[in-house]
């Protein structure tokens, strides 16, 4: 079977998201083990100047969801970005999840041509063709902050490993 837009999309958002969830629940058993509410980690960063953890959370969310969106012609749900616990945090991924869900494989397929125009940054936009947007911009975005909130719950002590990182790849297989 070829690869489609479909194929090289929603799978890749769902099973990554799974896998966020995965990580999340860790973080969660973690703090419980240790005795410290894990909502502390809400507010981590790497750096001063970076966003913390609930942004890469609500980022990574939003970049599934809107790559899809726009890819689709579609309209994405809009979430209130309130989230302050990890179960806020966890309850994003799994409405997030079920969206993606209802979107039929022929809402992407056959646009890999189609002009997509997205936000760079607050006051500039960017257009680039459908298949060149979920392979260059919209993958990448969004793999840059899952990757960034594994990292944030490593460096803050969680215990996960790169089976964690790509727990649901496994099923998949």
């Amino acid at each position: 079977m070829p690869i489609t837009l479909s194929s090289a999309s929603l799978p890749i958002f769902k099973t990554t998201l799974a896998n966020l969830d995965h990580c999340l629940a860790k973080a969660q058993a973690h703090a419980a083990a240790r005795k410290f509410d894990p909502n502390v980690l809400v507010g981590v960063r790497l750096a001063p100047d970076m966003l913390p953890f609930v942004a890469q959370i609500r980022i990574a969310c939003d970049a599934a969801k809107l790559a899809i969106a726009r890819i689709g012609g579609l309209q994405a749900p809009k979430f209130d970005d309130t989230e302050t616990t990890f179960e806020e945090l966890r309850e994003r991924i799994a409405k997030t999840q079920a969206w993606l869900a209802t979107v039929p494989d022929g809402a992407l397929d056959g646009r890999e041509e189609v002009d997509i125009t997205f936000p760079v940054g607050r006051d500039k936009t960017r257009t680039m063709k459908g298949e060149a947007y979920l392979k260059h911009w919209a993958l990448p975005n969004f793999f840059f902050h899952v990757t960034t909130a594994y990292a944030l719950l490593r460096h803050n002590g969680v215990e996960l490993g790169k089976s964690d990182y790509l727990v649901g790849a496994q099923a998949a297989s």
